[in-house]
C-alpha cells in the first residue's frame, strides 16, 4: 500500500472515531415543548398516535384502506355507517290463523237457540188511560181488572148499560182513574189450572173467567203470549 493510501485511511480512521467520541460524550437535550397537534380525522389516519409502535400503526392503516376500498367500491363515500336491523314482512308468506283449541267450550249456550219470551205485562194495579176490547172480553171483566166502578167506566166511554154486552171486539173504553169495583173482584175462584174447553177460547177471555187477573199475567205463567192461539185440551195456569 502506497504512503498516499495509508495516509488517507488513518485519517479516515481518526475522524470516524472522532464522530464516535463526540457522540458518546455530547449530553442530552432539553425535551422540544410539546406542542398539541391537531389530529385529522379522515379514514386513513388512526385517532390513537401510534409513532412510538410502527407496527400497530401499519397495522391500522391496513384496516382503514381496506374498508376505504369497500366503500369506494360500492360507489359511496367512506364514512362511518350506523347500522340498524329493519324487518321486513316477506310477502309470500302467508301468516298463519291462530290455533283453536278445540277443547275450550263456547260459554254462550243460547247461540242459535230460540226462547220464547213472555209479554211484557203493566205493573199490577196500574190503570191505563184507555183500553180496547180483545176476543171475548167484555166491559164488566175490565172493571173488575182494573178495579174500577163499571158503571163510572161506561159512561165515561159513551155507553150504556144496554150496550155492554154487544160491544165488539176492537171498542175502545175510557178507563176511569178513580174508584174502585162495588164487591167481589174474583168472579171465579182461582183453581191450580185452567183446561181449554173450547176452540173460542183465548187467553183474555180466560182473565175474563177469573175477573182479576190480567191476560198478560197468564201469558206470562205459561211461557206464551197473550194473543197465542188456545187448543181444546191445553192446560194454563192461573197464578
Amino acid at each position: 500500500m502506497s504512503k498516499t493510501r495509508r495516509s488517507v485511511l488513518a485519517i479516515s480512521i481518526f475522524m470516524i472515531s472522532t464522530l464516535l467520541i463526540s457522540a458518546c460524550t455530547q449530553s442530552l437535550s432539553s425535551a422540544p415543548v410539546a406542542t398539541p397537534t391537531l389530529l385529522p380525522t379522515g379514514l386513513f389516519v388512526s385517532p390513537v398516535a401510534s409513532v412510538e409502535n410502527p407496527m400497530a400503526m401499519i397495522e391500522e392503516f391496513a384496516k382503514q384502506t381496506a374498508a376505504a376500498q369497500t366503500a369506494t367500491a360500492s360507489g359511496g363515500t367512506p364514512q362511518a355507517v350506523t347500522t340498524e336491523v329493519v324487518t321486513t314482512p316477506d310477502p309470500n308468506i302467508t301468516s298463519v290463523p291462530a290455533t283453536v283449541d278445540s277443547n275450550v267450550t263456547p260459554t254462550n249456550n243460547n247461540v242459535g237457540v230460540t226462547t220464547a219470551m213472555p209479554a211484557v205485562t203493566s205493573a199490577p194495579g196500574v190503570r191505563p188511560t184507555t183500553y180496547t176490547l180483545q176476543k171475548g172480553e167484555f166491559p164488566y171483566c175490565i172493571a173488575r181488572r182494573f178495579n174500577v166502578d163499571p158503571d163510572q167506566l161506561l159512561s165515561l166511554s159513551g155507553l150504556t148499560a144496554a150496550d155492554a154486552n154487544s160491544l165488539v171486539t176492537g171498542t175502545v173504553l175510557t178507563i176511569p182513574q178513580s174508584g174502585s169495583f162495588p164487591g167481589n173482584r174474583a168472579l171465579t175462584s182461582h183453581p191450580a189450572s185452567h183446561t181449554v174447553s173450547s176452540a173460542d177460547e183465548t187467553v183474555y177471555s180466560v182473565a175474563c173467567k177469573y175477573g182479576d187477573v190480567t191476560p198478560d199475567a197468564i201469558a206470562s205463567a205459561n211461557n206464551i203470549s197473550a194473543s197465542a192461539k188456545l187448543t181444546v185440551g191445553q192446560v194454563l195456569q192461573i197464578p
